[in-house]
């Protein structure tokens, strides 16, 4: 279809009225606001959260949509607990700064089976989330995370392309906005302590190196082989120091690891603020 045809449409002038909003106010505080209207006007999402990343400290909220009712649940324990284990934060790491990804885009292999999954996702009543992410400084992403639950149709293929498609023009406005706005952003950054250390000094006492990286992998929702594959040994060596793992941190399922390493990454945290 020649551009011409789609600029015509009746629905296109509505359409680029709201793109045109959006470029006049890149650079101001409402900017997160303005988005999230426009994304919805592509795709029916049930939530919005906007966090900006640097390096492994905490993500720092920047906006959302969340209901009080579901602010420690939906942001509280995500900021605050297990963000190491979600794979936009890993992704992100690993050097994704660009473009719209679907969660299962990203995810290990039996993420949806994890005690994460299930702490999180779950719990908010989500089965799907798109994140659109921007790298706007040499040290900080900028991600937009939309769910998909109980009260918005399925995501669809078609849904998935807008986003894919409009995704250059957001990462253009997003450097705009923080070009203006990072600065009160950037001390808070500067702020934000990692879990990292939890995560390295859990099982410590009683746990091998190698079994520290299985437990963080099997956390994230690696299955056996996608651990062994991620590590360069075999399945049968997992499946050993998985076994190790359990009667050395005393649990019997995935599940009491899971709570185990909640309830560390708590107390660490609350001796670091302490």
């Amino acid at each position: 279809m020649p551009f011409t045809d789609l600029l015509v449409r009746p629905d296109s002038l509505a359409w680029h009225q709201q793109l045109a909003r959006l470029l006049r106010g890149a650079a101001g505080t409402d900017f997160p606001k303005a988005l999230e209207y426009c994304l919805r006007d592509l795709v029916e999402y049930d939530t919005i959260l906007i966090n900006a990343y640097r390096g492994r400290r905490r993500p720092l909220l920047i906006h959302d949509n969340y209901p009080d009712a579901k602010r420690e649940q939906g942001i509280g324990r995500y900021l605050s607990e297990a963000y190491l284990l979600d794979p936009f934060f890993t992704a992100i790491d690993d050097g994704l700064d660009h473009g719209a990804h679907r969660l299962s885009e990203l995810a290990p292999d039996r993420f949806e089976s994890s005690d994460y999954y299930h702490h999180y996702y779950r719990a908010l009543g989500l089965h799907d989330e798109v994140g659109l992410f921007v790298r706007v400084d040499p040290q900080v992403v900028v991600a937009v995370s939309l769910g998909f639950g109980a009260h918005s149709p399925p995501l669809t293929r078609r849904g998935l392309q807008a986003l894919r498609h409009l995704s250059p023009l957001v990462e253009a406005l997003f450097e705009e906005y923080w070009k203006w706005q990072g600065g009160k952003f950037q001390h808070h950054l500067d702020e934000r302590e990692p879990v990292e250390v939890a995560f390295a000094s859990f099982g410590r006492e009683v746990l091998t190196a190698r079994e520290q990286e299985i437990v963080r992998l099997l956390l994230a929702g690696h299955s056996t082989k996608s651990a062994a594959r991620e590590l360069g040994i075999s399945d049968g060596t997992v499946k050993v120091h998985r076994k190790h793992i359990y009667q050395r941190l005393e649990v019997s399922s995935q599940s009491q690891l899971f709570r185990l390493f909640l309830d560390h990454v708590t107390l660490v945290s609350r001796q670091r603020s302490g």
